[in-house]
């Protein structure tokens, strides 16, 4: 059984013990009154997780001091990782972090996909060797000069940081490649704990069997990328299928690189989503292109009984869902 494999089941195993395995049982549990109590246990076992993994990280810090976090689109990688983080903190390490979008080649050494553009997600668009040379640099206990990359000049220009990486100081990176080895074919391999993160689960029930955790994630994608970045969900449909190429091509080929999986999904995510997502959703006319999977999306909320706003708003500051709907003070 794989790590993702037995991150499932763990997730099945847990629903199952405290008997909310369905979507109608989710639903069930709503409609009893019941929701702010299932955020709590779903919080509190997030909690752990996160916990669980900075134990880890912990154990094995003499070795490995630097940790590297992947996953697909809306996965909640961000909170996940300022979460583990906030629990290497506890556990008297500290986390210091680089961005992995400091290390792009300059826009004219873009490599070109097969239509003649620039290909920002591909390996190739990353300057390996300058990233391997700082790494190295960072475990000899040598000084660097962080790189920050100027996205509007599309070049790597000075930032006048410098890092070292002491005793009890753990390099935390996050991005696309990370669970990829050949990102780092000059780093000792065992000096690297890998951390893969996404929601994995899904629920039966209804008529539908399942719904996927692609359309889950998309769902976040949606409300975020609407909130935040001022895309409309009709633009974050029609940029789905590109986003999913990527991830079919650069991310899920090394998910079992990872030494520990985190399973980003909770019971009440969906239900949270649709007060959200639902209006937007509806917004998409009939002669769009995304209307199609709208209302493909619109169908399966149907299906499920939504958050009220006073359930909303017990969802901890803290909380992976907070990355999504706002309101998070990590």
């Amino acid at each position: 059984m794989t790590k993702i494999e037995s991150a499932r089941q763990e997730y099945a195993d847990w629903c199952n013990a405290i008997g909310i395995d369905t979507l109608p049982k989710v639903n069930e549990a709503l409609t009893d009154g019941k929701g702010i109590e299932l955020i709590n246990l779903c919080e509190a076992r997030q909690e752990r997780k996160y916990a669980s993994i900075a134990n880890q990280i912990y154990w094995r810090r003499k070795k490995s001091r630097i940790v590297m976090m992947s996953g697909p689109s809306s996965s909640g990688k961000t909170s996940s990782s300022l979460r583990i983080a906030q629990q290497l903190r506890v556990l008297g390490l500290t986390p210091k972090v680089i961005e992995l979008d400091n290390y792009f080649v300059n826009r004219e050494q873009t490599p070109l996909d097969e239509n003649g553009e620039k290909d920002y997600e591909c390996l190739g668009a990353m300057d390996v060797a300058f990233l391997n040379e700082q790494l190295n640099d960072l475990l000899s206990g040598k000084e660097i000069e962080i790189p920050k990359f100027d996205f509007k000049e599309g070049a790597r220009i000075p930032s006048g940081k410098t890092m070292t990486l002491g005793e009890n100081e753990i390099l935390c990176m996050e991005g696309i490649h990370a669970l990829n080895p050949a990102l780092t074919p000059a780093v000792d391999q065992s000096k690297i704990f890998r951390v893969y993160i996404s929601a994995l689960t899904a629920l039966p029930g209804g008529e539908k069997t399942h719904y996927t955790t692609t359309d889950k994630r998309l769902l976040r994608r949606i409300v975020r990328d609407n909130r935040t970045r001022g895309i409309s969900p009709e633009d974050t449909l029609l940029r789905w299928a590109s986003v999913r190429r990527g991830e079919e091509n650069y991310i899920f080929p090394f998910e079992d690189n990872a030494d520990v999986v985190f399973n980003s999904s909770t019971l009440y995510d969906v239900p949270l989503l649709k007060y959200y997502a639902e209006p937007l959703l509806y917004g998409i006319s009939e002669s769009s292109q995304a209307y199609g999977k709208a209302t493909s999306l619109l169908e399966f909320l149907t299906r499920v009984v939504a958050l009220k706003p006073n359930e909303i708003a017990a969802i901890p500051p803290t909380s992976i869902m907070r990355e999504f709907i706002g309101g998070q003070t990590l």
